[in-house]
């Protein structure tokens, strides 16, 4: 972990959930960190936890002006940037045939576009940098087993995943890894709310051979590792972080939630 002391990295979706334990994980092994999210409330919080070396901003990824400006913000204040860890997402659930044209957009914008544009600004200044780094975005288990009433998150965190292969293709001539971390049921404040059902918990733990959630910290310690030198040959791959889910089967939503 000494490799990321005085290193710079940026983290989107920085306040809360993996983004924060990655955030955490960073600062203690001595990097300098850009948070990027869209509650200002809790980057202040995160920013007064994590001190000098954490670099607060308030962006919304789906924005590209203020992706640019608060990656090169990052350059300017710590000098150099080296690693990228694009974390943001969120999810608007509905059936295929309920869901509006509003909620499906938000969601493939803020995981899709917002992972892509925070890849393309990171990549151009790591390209001038000319030291090369590391890209890792968080997919998720989603990416391969679909789930009823989020056909828009699966869809984009599959196409998270196959964008990080591209990305890896890509910017790999410029000394660039990129490759795509792949988390199952991770207790989160995303997960919450599913989490806080009885039942559906039940339901979704009766299918995961570790028998539990997984942590925000295990997942960012899946992160780092990919930055890491320790992966310096893995490049264009996904690593599922799901405790054995995915071998069994994702549960039926319907039965809890209505056959709409």
């Amino acid at each position: 972990m000494g490799q990321f002391s005085g290193k710079t990295a940026v983290v989107t979706g920085a306040a809360s959930g993996i983004g924060l334990a990655v955030s955490r994980k960073l600062i203690d092994a001595g990097a300098n960190v850009l948070g990027i999210d869209i509650s200002a409330d809790n980057l202040t919080k995160t920013a007064a936890e994590l001190g000098d070396r954490f670099k607060p901003a308030t962006v919304d990824v789906r924005d590209g002006a203020q992706i640019e400006a608060a990656v090169a913000g990052a350059v300017t204040r710590f000098g150099s940037l080296n690693y990228g860890f694009n974390v943001a997402g969120t999810t608007m659930v509905g059936a295929i045939v309920d869901i509006s044209e509003q909620d499906w957009s938000f969601t493939l914008d803020v995981v899709l576009k917002g992972t892509f544009l925070t890849t393309k600004h990171i990549a151009r200044q790591l390209i001038a940098g000319g030291n090369g780094g590391a890209i890792v975005n968080v997919s998720s288990l989603n990416a391969h087993v679909p789930m009823d009433l989020g056909s828009g998150y699966t869809t984009a965190k599959a196409a998270v995943e196959m964008f990080s292969k591209n990305s890896a293709l890509e910017l790999a001539k410029h000394g660039i890894r990129v490759n795509a971390v792949l988390p199952g049921l991770i207790d989160t404040p995303l997960t919450a709310p599913i989490l806080g059902i009885e039942p559906v918990r039940q339901d979704f733990l009766d299918r995961i051979p570790a028998g539990r959630p997984g942590t925000a910290d295990e997942v960012a310690d899946v992160c780092l590792f990919l930055a890491s030198d320790a992966a310096s040959y893995v490049n264009g791959t996904s690593l599922v972080v799901d405790g054995g889910w995915e071998i069994t089967n994702y549960p039926s939503l319907s039965k809890h939630f209505g056959a709409m």
